[in-house]
């Protein structure tokens, strides 16, 4: 169930302007060898340099920015989703991602390769080096965007990597797929429709409970009913080993997908439903360490930050902020 488009709606404001960054090394120097969290190395120096490229890395928001994007969002409690629209987006969200893998299958997202700067380790258990005993677990695989990055370069071969799925279309383009089924032949790949926040506490398909050394969440738990969040929390506690890792990017408050919704998409404060019929909530960093750390646990936050962006329409001069979250926790 992961999405990272944006709603088709018109450009918004752009008066809003960045704050200037420093540059950092190049990046070639630091692949796999920083923590998480290098999110770029494009940086703005200049502001009159702003549409020489179509994107900014690490844009800070001003309190100008902030109350703009404010008061984009107060139109939007002028006209909400009327309340039985609501009940039947939220009655059976799983309908609208099969729809949307049907009409889109493996050709909508690109493919992850920016794991190996995010989140390194997911490249390091890989390697022919690597024989530590590893299970990667990755919730709301899609067509296998994040999955078969990672399964296409393993060299361990005490590796096991499991992409579960609210979804069956999606979780049917993943075995389909000619490298999924060598390397479930060989006991190294699995695939199972799985839904995060189930009521009973059920783990996917032929997975041990507490046996995942890393679970990927990337644009996945932004799609859940907020009244899901702590069954979700609850059956991730149940899949994660001792000393296991979430690792985690979703949206963040105040993203253009956000500013952008119009009129009648408001399900609840900062939760949408799209034009599509996929729902979409936007979080700040405070909202993610309460969700999965609250009150000593289940896990420890090793880290949450903010990744901003700003994208440039060079043509029509237009300025667009994006605005991510992305997170280690640890059980």
């Amino acid at each position: 169930m992961t999405s990272e488009f944006i709603e088709s709606t018109p450009d918004v404001d752009t008066a809003l302007d960045p704050i200037i960054k420093e540059t950092k090394p190049p990046l070639d120097s630091r692949i796999g060898k920083d923590a998480p969290f290098v999110f770029g190395q494009r940086f703005l120096q200049n502001e009159n340099d702003v549409f020489n490229h179509n994107a900014w890395d690490n844009v800070e928001w001003g309190e100008e920015q902030i109350n703009q994007a404010k008061e984009m969002i107060a139109k939007q409690y002028e006209e909400p989703v009327r309340d039985y629209e609501k009940s039947l987006f939220n009655a059976n969200p799983a309908k609208y991602w099969d729809i949307f893998y049907k009409q889109n299958k493996e050709n909508f997202f690109k493919d992850r390769n920016w794991l190996k700067i995010e989140f390194p380790l997911l490249f390091e258990v890989t390697t022919k080096e690597y024989q530590e005993p590893t299970t990667i677990l990755e919730i709301g695989c899609g067509a296998g965007n994040t999955f078969f990055p990672i399964l296409s370069q393993n060299e361990n071969e005490n590796l096991k990597i499991f992409a579960c799925d609210y979804s069956k279309v999606a979780v049917d383009l993943v075995k389909s797929n000619e490298i999924f089924e060598l390397q479930h032949d060989k006991g190294v790949a699995y695939s199972s429709v799985w839904d995060l926040a189930n009521e009973q506490g059920e783990l996917p398909e032929d997975l041990e409970p507490n046996s995942v050394d890393f679970v990927i969440m990337i644009f996945v738990f932004s799609a859940l009913h907020p009244n899901q969040w702590n069954q979700a929390v609850s059956n991730l506690s149940k899949v994660l080993k001792p000393g296991g890792q979430i690792l985690f990017r979703d949206y963040g408050r105040y993203d253009l997908a956000q500013v952008r919704f119009k009129k009648g998409r408001l399900l609840q404060d900062n939760f949408y439903i799209r034009g599509d019929g996929t729902r979409v909530y936007f979080f700040t960093e405070e909202e993610l360490e309460t969700i999965f750390c609250k009150d000593g646990g289940p896990f420890n936050k090793i880290k949450i930050a903010t990744d901003r962006r700003l994208l440039v329409n060079r043509k029509k001069q237009l300025k667009m902020y994006r605005n991510w979250l992305q997170g280690v926790f640890k059980a």
